[in-house]
């Protein structure tokens, strides 16, 4: 089965059983997030969830290890900037 998901505004292809970080991955993007401090750019180092240098947010959920995160159809995946804290209107 395929179907889609959406990166930071861009539809991309996704088939079945692939992961948040294989999807980015087939598209040609290999760094979605950036460092607290520099603002360096990240994407998969490890590829088994030690790292944490595949953090995305999905579905407005920060802090994803891209790397185990089963891609799903319509998720919204958006670059994650620094520690990727939620706000919260109090």
């Amino acid at each position: 089965m395929s179907y889609t998901l959406t990166f930071d505004g861009r539809e991309l292809p996704a088939r079945e059983g692939q992961s948040v970080a294989a999807v980015l991955w087939s598209a040609g993007i290999v760094s979605w997030r950036t460092t607290r401090h520099g603002n360096a750019p990240r994407g998969v180092f490890c590829g088994i969830g030690q790292c944490y240098d595949c953090l995305v947010t999905v579905n407005g959920r920060p802090n994803q290890r891209a790397c185990l995160l089963p891609a799903r159809p319509g998720d919204t995946v958006t670059t994650q900037e620094g520690t990727g804290r939620a706000t919260r209107d109090h």
